[in-house]
């Protein structure tokens, strides 16, 4: 279960149109990232149900590596997202999420509901949030 939430919220790309729109951040995104903190609801997940996984970014096209693979597309703005997954276990869905770049290092929370964006990077109190921590795969 954790991990189809897993791959439900990595269901990340990034558009080409919206990085010639001014988003020069977003093209540091491209790259394969793997997670090195989870937490859903305020409770973190233990290192062992994410450490093979990985996310695939290349411009507007996302791909997870985990126990399937899971691959989609994302259209974003001022560091919101809007994931839709096009083949595996997210295929027809729609997620929402908020992202920020610092330090050559990615951290999402998504908003499993996909009814508005999260409004901070905090998920206690918040069953429907998920966060995940990133660092660039050497």
């Amino acid at each position: 279960m954790r991990f189809t939430v897993f791959i439900c919220l990595l269901s990340l790309g990034l558009s080409s149109a919206d990085i010639k729109k001014g988003a020069t951040q977003t093209g540091k995104l491209n790259g394969t990232w793997v997670p090195y903190q989870q937490e859903m609801g305020g409770k973190s997940f233990p290192k062992k149900i994410f450490e093979r996984e990985k996310l695939i970014i290349n411009d507007s096209t996302y791909t997870v590596i985990a126990e399937s693979v899971d691959k989609g597309i994302v259209k974003y703005d001022d560091g919101k997202m809007d994931i839709y997954g096009r083949e595996g276990v997210n295929k027809g869905k729609h997620f929402t999420a908020i992202y920020k770049y610092e330090n050559d290092g990615l951290t999402i929370c998504y908003n499993l509901i996909g009814n508005g964006y999260p409004d901070a990077f905090e998920t206690m109190g918040k069953p429907a949030l998920f966060l995940s921590a990133f660092k660039r795969e050497k």
